[in-house]
């Protein structure tokens, strides 16, 4: 059993179908999306569709199903219209409005059940998983021995909302005080940011945000003495919101750290 993780679709649905025929993940794999299946690319409902009937699949709230959800679940309302309309709604809106009514409703109740967050267990290290990221500021758990799924619990639960779908700077620049000295502790992964930002706001990434291909990559942030070397961060949103050239979907085992790569191409 492998667990795989991704994020940050953006409507590339032929990006997606093919990368999950690439890894052709079992029926004993655990997959988790970290969020913003839709918006901007061209074929947002189909890759909401695959991501719902996906076996053993956690799917989180990302800032954009969040800005979806907010204007129908009060469509007089012009501010969380003109929110969700200048993020990328068009594709959306257009898809979603095609759907016959019964599975319109069925992919509705289904959005509105996300969860904020999760957390699993990989060779013995814990993951916390996000759309955004955490704001370590918030953390009020300090000299904790042990971070299990409890305190993370406790830990998220004290996080405002949209920091789980929006943050930026302060989760990317800062540590977030999970990992000690000796390495333990749980890592946080997060999309959202693409990785060709983090150069503007990352306190110490692993490596270029840029891959041998020119597009963008993954980067773990964090690792130094008081962390036992270990990052604490790792951003997987590699652009696919930015289409051909500029990103490209993955798909990170955890198991043994590969990283999995589908570049979005022309048109899709």
């Amino acid at each position: 059993m492998a667990t795989y993780v991704f994020s940050d679709v953006h409507g590339h649905f032929g990006t997606l179908d093919r990368l999950l025929e690439r890894v052709s993940p079992s029926s004993d794999d655990k997959i988790f999306m970290l969020g913003d299946m839709i918006d901007r690319g061209p074929d947002p409902i189909s890759v909401v569709k695959c991501c719902h009937s996906l076996p053993n699949t956690t799917v989180l709230m990302g800032n954009h199903e969040d800005l979806m959800l907010s204007y129908y679940a009060n469509p007089d309302d012009l501010g969380s219209q003109f929110n969700w309309e200048i993020n990328g709604a068009w594709p959306t809106q257009e898809g979603f409005h095609k759907l016959p009514p019964d599975e319109r409703v069925e992919l509705a109740r289904w959005l509105f059940t996300l969860p904020l967050y999760a957390q699993t267990e990989v060779n013995g290290r814990r993951y916390l998983l996000v759309h955004a990221g955490i704001d370590p500021k918030a953390i009020k758990y300090e000299g904790v021995e042990t971070w299990d799924e409890e305190a993370l619990d406790k830990l998220v639960g004290d996080q405002y909302r949209d920091d789980l779908m929006w943050i930026r700077e302060d989760f990317w620049g800062y540590p977030t005080g999970l990992v000690n000295d000796r390495g333990e502790g749980p890592i946080v992964i997060a999309g959202h940011t693409p990785t060709r930002y983090l150069d503007n706001m990352a306190d110490l990434p692993d490596r270029s945000s840029v891959g041998d291909n020119g597009l963008c990559q993954m980067v773990r942030v964090g690792a130094c003495e008081e962390t036992g070397n270990v990052a604490d961060r790792w951003d997987i949103d590699c652009g696919c919101a930015g289409g051909a050239g500029f990103g490209q979907l993955l798909m990170l085992r955890l198991d043994d750290g590969e990283e999995i790569y589908e570049a979005v191409r022309e048109g899709e």
